[in-house]
């Protein structure tokens, strides 16, 4: 699906970023993997050249400028060319983001940084890179960018900005045959849902899978892959401007008590 094309994956190291990178290996992209940590980068990198993948792994703090133009300058030097740009990385501070009277200046510009500020640089290095022969760009959401979520205003925010964002490249660069969507994924079983959910001493996982979730069970990071593997390839050639819900059906549920 993915054969000869050069996909940058953001947050590559962990959680669906690395399942992804996997999956885009696989499928024959060469995956340019960045990730803050940069030991899980190195993991990363080793297991997908052990499976035979090819790819190229950079320590990076998307949420720096510098960070990002420092990546940019050793990824020009392995290709001219980007056809892929998924946006994975996200971040959730849980205990510390909050209804908007409670959030911290210091916790909201983080969350911005990573999150919106993040997509921006990174999307924003690599567009030049793709309008000679087009290309995806792929954004992640949430369900709390589709839907009301309590608690949480600084990642709310930065998800909605993602559908918004979406929608406003879709049409400014498919002229350029560059295709613009947004994966909106919701309890999938990763780090940040165990952090926002599943450490919650409230929260009753039997009664959310039960009456909330509709397929009854957790989404996992395979699940989102697959569709970012899709999105990224030709197979996606003519989907350009969508907010793709992967969530079980959650944000569409009414009747929590059937």
């Amino acid at each position: 699906m993915l054969k000869n094309k050069f996909a940058i994956i953001t947050g590559a190291a962990g959680g669906i970023g690395v399942v992804a990178a996997k999956r885009f290996a696989k499928e024959g992209a060469f995956v340019i993997g960045l990730d803050v940590n940069a030991a899980a980068c190195e993991k990363a990198g080793a297991e997908i050249e052990a499976a035979g993948g090819k790819c190229l792994y950079l320590q990076c703090d998307i949420s720096s400028e510098v960070s990002v133009d420092e990546a940019f300058a050793k990824i020009r030097e392995v290709t001219d060319r980007i056809d892929v740009v998924y946006n994975n990385a996200s971040v959730f501070l849980g205990g510390k983001d909050g209804p908007l009277g409670d959030v911290s200046s210091e916790v909201w510009h983080k969350v911005l940084g990573i999150n919106l500020t993040g997509t921006y640089l990174v999307t924003h290095r690599a567009l030049p890179m793709m309008k000679a022969n087009g290309g995806s760009v792929i954004l992640t959401a949430s369900s709390a960018g589709v839907s009301g979520i309590p608690a949480c205003a600084a990642y709310t925010a930065t998800k909605g900005a993602m559908v918004s964002l979406t929608r406003s490249m879709a049409v400014d660069y498919g002229k350029y045959n560059i295709r613009t969507n947004c994966i909106a994924p919701a309890a999938i079983l990763t780090d940040m849902v165990k952090e926002s959910n599943l450490n919650d001493p409230n929260f009753n996982e039997q009664k959310f899978l039960e009456m909330v979730t509709p397929l009854r069970r957790w989404g996992t990071p395979e699940d989102i892959a697959a569709i970012a593997c899709f999105l990224a390839s030709d197979e996606g050639s003519y989907v350009n401007g969508t907010i793709l819900r992967a969530d079980g059906g959650i944000t569409v549920n009414g009747d929590v008590n059937r």
